[in-house]
């Protein structure tokens, strides 16, 4: 009789640690249920600042496109379009993917000092590599006190933008 509480005991040991190492992982998946809608975004400055950087990193529901700026920067214009054109001439500004967002700050890469944001590489401002939404961002021009990226996408998704000081973040979702 011991012998068979010991081996109920055993196999019910055996059921349970799997369970147990699983259900954690189950348990902190990321639920990421945005609403954001891909819808164009915009809300124009009231101050205006020069822009400085622009970097962009990955989390787990999105990926992040970040815009630094000396100054208060309060504005953008961002929305999905057939095909970004460079500011000042209109010319196409190609990207990968298959969502192109056109994103537009209300400051300029320069300031009346002649000091100018140069990106190293107009054609990958930032690097994209690996990250599952974002394709590539290209440099579209500071014209007329505002500036423009392009950034292709995996496709057509929900995106958000908001303002932080000295800052606008644009995140893209990873998925509906």
């Amino acid at each position: 009789m011991l012998r068979k509480v010991a081996v109920v005991l055993a196999a019910a040991v055996a059921v349970a640690v799997p369970a147990a190492v699983v259900a954690p992982a189950v348990a902190s998946a990321a639920v990421c249920e945005t609403g954001w809608g891909s819808g164009s975004k915009s809300q124009w400055p009231v101050a205006q600042g020069v822009l400085t950087n622009i970097r962009s990193g990955q989390h787990e529901c999105y990926d992040r496109l970040v815009f630094d700026f000396a100054g208060v920067n309060d504005g953008y214009w961002v929305q999905y379009v057939d095909e970004v054109v460079q500011e000042g001439s209109g010319k196409p500004v190609p990207l990968r993917g298959g969502g192109k967002l056109q994103i537009t700050v209300g400051s300029p890469a320069y300031d009346e000092n002649g000091s100018t944001y140069v990106p190293a590489n107009r054609s990958e401002l930032v690097d994209v590599t690996g990250y599952a939404t974002f394709r590539q961002a290209a440099w579209a021009g500071s014209f007329e006190g505002q500036t423009t990226v392009g950034l292709g996408v995996r496709a057509v998704l929900p995106f958000r933008v908001f303002t932080l000081p000295g800052r606008v973040v644009v995140d893209v979702a990873h998925s509906w």
